[in-house]
């Protein structure tokens, strides 16, 4: 995968919360990594107030048999998620993209309350508005048992993922 650079004004879009969110469309091959990046650092901070202003107010979201409408309905899916899914790490990888759409492939690996550890494969649509925010995403998945030995994501679950840790081509997922 290319590396990846910020520019001064990707790397302060977060001030600016709930207005633009760049790369907007139209998206061309770093811009589409770069937004794939961002996403996967978002959500591996499990704090969905970070990752529910990259949607519009009215996005629509379909997890697997969820049917989620609206910023604050996807804040709230989220908080629920991440409050079952602990020592949640996540990667994402570009699949294809086309103007304001990305597909993305990606796993995540967590343990439930039990210790039980699970890995979780699957697939995302996203839509983009021209401010460059989420309003549509579509994402099947499957989940799959595995033993703590099993686990390929191992960075501190303090950050986002290592530049230098490997993707999920380099792990064969």
């Amino acid at each position: 995968m290319a590396k990846i650079h910020l520019s001064s004004e990707l790397a302060t879009r977060e001030t600016n919360m709930y207005e633009k969110r760049p790369p907007c469309p139209a998206v061309h091959a770093s811009a589409a990594m770069l937004k794939v990046r961002f996403a996967e650092d978002a959500w591996n901070t499990c704090d969905a107030a970070r990752v529910a202003p990259s949607c519009s107010i009215d996005s629509e979201w379909r997890n697997c048999s969820q049917f989620i409408r609206g910023r604050a309905a996807i804040e709230a899916f989220l908080n629920l998620k991440w409050a079952g899914e602990l020592e949640y790490r996540l990667i994402k990888e570009l699949w294809a993209f086309n103007d304001n759409h990305i597909a993305v492939r990606f796993a995540y690996e967590c343990r439930d309350s039990e210790g039980a550890w699970f890995r979780a494969y699957g697939n995302e649509n996203w839509e983009f508005d021209d401010d460059g925010l989420n309003r549509r995403r579509i994402a099947s998945i499957n989940d799959s048992p595995i033993r703590d030995s099993d686990r390929c994501f191992r960075w501190d679950r303090s950050g986002a993922r290592p530049k230098d840790h490997p993707g999920l081509s380099e792990l064969g997922l």
